[in-house]
């Protein structure tokens, strides 16, 4: 098998992977979206256009709270995937209690603010508005009493992910959904509690949310444990310094919420915001599906940037260009035709004016998801390699800078359309930086992902001491035993060595055709790596089959058959280390000799 054919088995698998986990994570996403359309359809059809405003006002104070949880999921997340990918569970452990406790101050902090902000009418430096005002304020006590659910069943989606148990925060988030349609209507259609209906609804499903997910990890059933005993707290700040910039990004579009709401309340007025709210609430159930590709992305590639793994690396970037990109610009697509039927869940008088502000929105603003991709992305990878001048310059444009700076220009003669076309035009801004940044750095334009990326030198192993090769039958087997024997012997391996390097692969390989892919009827191959570094033989062995442990099947001696399993003992009593984890739904069995 040449390196060609190598590469695109490899590419082939890091596709069906990604593939296989993105409907779990656009589900967690949608959930959250198809919520806000839920509260945005009982505002404008039970309430009025003041409870919509309010809606709109709170976007950008949403958008800080996502910020805060976004640090902590991704630097959390980043972090724990390194840590998975090194095979340091202690780590792991530690990461994922201080993230926890993180989450929890931080809910309890912001539950105290918002509650003051409502509760003593202190929300003026958001609204003047008389009529609007009083309804915020409400709103915003409402909405309090959700944040520390939100935080922490945030944090602990993604921990699901990464235990392959993403099913359990689906049924919460389905069941997130129902418990909020349902007291909407009891608060805001029965009971006539308006604003303050909305927010509760959606509190009350947090918790839903949040009980259901921890009831996992307080069965013991999880790997990941949640304790206060010898915690290292230099590890919060890996925490914040890998997730910042990420998050600044939220930070950012933060302050280009308030900046924009101030802008379209002078030019176009409180309708404005409203058609602003409409269009944003039926977008945010689409932009799940973006959501959900950088979710599995960010934990691929964080486990990659923790193991080293140059070509999985760049194979989700691949993915991204060639799946993930076109996918999304004909979901805009089908928007953009919508756009009219869509408005009119919330509007059907077509002679207001807010009804076609809120049609151009979904007209204008989807043609920025597809860009908005390949932002997302590069800004995670660069979290994961240390890039944080790319993820900081690429937040500053798209969270405030380019948007901004265009609505400031543009508001006065375009009126409410600058505010979409604003958020496009961030989207051709950082498509060019990520380019520019590449060119700067290879000093010629990217020719190739890896330049692109700006993947360095020395990440990895070099290209000359390591094999990729993929195994898809049992014909397969001998053959690339013996060429991973070839190899080690090429690169000055002692012929010991080489042989059981080619044995090994032999035994491991053999049990994972004979056994994995006979447990059901799906299509199966076997990832193998071998390297050599260090004066180290690795041999890495990756499999999509059920969940096996080799290290329970060398415990197993049958006095009937004392030949049973010796395959596996002879391993774990010759290697130097055998190492096994079940990472985002896949086995990794590295061996080193």
């Amino acid at each position: 098998m040449n390196k060609m054919n190598e590469a695109a088995a490899n590419a082939q698998m890091v596709t069906k992977l990604l593939f296989r986990l993105l409907p779990i994570q656009i589900v967690l996403a949608a959930v959250n979206a198809v919520s806000s359309i839920v509260s945005s359809v009982f505002a404008s059809n039970y309430v009025g256009n003041t409870a919509m405003t309010a809606i709109g006002l709170f976007g950008p104070i949403n958008m800080f709270i996502n910020a805060i949880s976004t640090m902590l999921v991704g630097g959390a997340g980043i972090l724990c995937g390194k840590y998975m990918g090194r095979n340091q569970q202690d780590k792991m452990q530690n990461v994922f209690s201080l993230d926890i406790l993180l989450a929890t101050l931080v809910g309890i902090v912001i539950t105290l603010v918002l509650a003051v902000l409502g509760g003593f009418d202190w929300s003026g430096f958001l609204t003047r508005d008389p009529e609007v005002r009083p309804v915020f304020d409400q709103y915003l006590i409402g909405q309090a009493l959700g944040i520390l659910p939100l935080m922490i069943g945030n944090q602990l989606a993604s921990f699901l992910s990464l235990e392959n148990k993403a099913g359990r925060t689906t049924i919460a988030s389905i069941a997130y959904l129902i418990v909020n349609v349902a007291f909407n209507f009891l608060f805001v259609v029965q009971m006539k509690m308006e604003a303050l209906g909305l927010a509760l609804a959606n509190s009350i499903g947090l918790w839903v949310f949040l009980l259901i997910q921890a009831q996992f990890f307080i069965s013991k059933k999880s790997h990941l444990r949640f304790t206060v005993r010898k915690l290292d707290w230099k590890e919060s700040t890996q925490i914040v310094r890998i997730g910042v910039p990420g998050a600044a990004s939220f930070g950012y579009q933060t302050v280009r919420g308030l900046i924009l709401n101030y802008l379209i309340m002078a030019y176009v007025g409180s309708i404005g915001i409203s058609a602003f709210a409409a269009s944003d609430s039926l977008l945010k159930i689409f932009w799940t599906v973006p959501t959900g590709m950088l979710a599995v992305s960010r934990m691929m590639i964080s486990v990659s940037v923790g193991e080293e793994d140059r070509q999985t690396l760049t194979d989700v970037m691949r993915v991204m260009f060639r799946k993930f990109l076109p996918l999304m610009g004909l979901i805009s697509l089908c928007i953009i035709l919508c756009s009219i039927p869509m408005t009119r869940l919330f509007y059907r008088d077509p002679s207001d004016p807010v009804y076609m502000m809120t049609v151009w929105g979904l007209r204008i603003l989807p043609l920025c998801m597809p860009l908005s991709i390949i932002c997302m992305h590069f800004s995670c990878y660069g979290q994961a390699s240390d890039k944080t001048l790319l993820v900081h310059i690429l937040s500053i444009v798209d969270g405030v800078a380019g948007c901004v700076l265009f609505a400031l220009a543009t508001m006065p003669f375009m009126g409410m359309n600058s505010a979409y076309w604003a958020s496009v035009f961030n989207g051709v801004c950082t498509t060019a930086i990520i380019f520019a940044y590449a060119w700067i750095k290879n000093r010629h334009f990217p020719k190739n992902m890896e330049e692109l990326m700006v993947v360095p030198e020395n990440f990895g192993v070099a290209e000359n001491e390591r094999m990729d090769l993929s195994i898809r039958n049992v014909e397969e087997v001998v053959f690339i035993s013996q060429k991973v024997q070839r190899f080690c012997r090429s690169l000055g391996v002692d012929e010991r060595r080489s042989y059981l390097a080619g044995l090994f692969l032999e035994e491991m390989a053999g049990n994972v055709v004979e056994h994995g892919f006979t447990k059901d009827k799906k299509n199966h191959s076997v990832d193998v790596r071998a390297a050599y570094k260090d004066g180290e033989v690795i041999l890495r062995i990756k499999d999509d089959c059920v969940p096996f442990d080799p290290a329970e099947r060398r415990q197993i001696i049958d006095p009937d058959d004392i030949a049973k399993n010796v395959g596996v003992r002879l391993i774990y009593r010759m290697a130097t280390g055998v190492d096994y984890q079940n990472i985002l739904g896949m086995n990794v069995l590295t061996i080193r000799i």
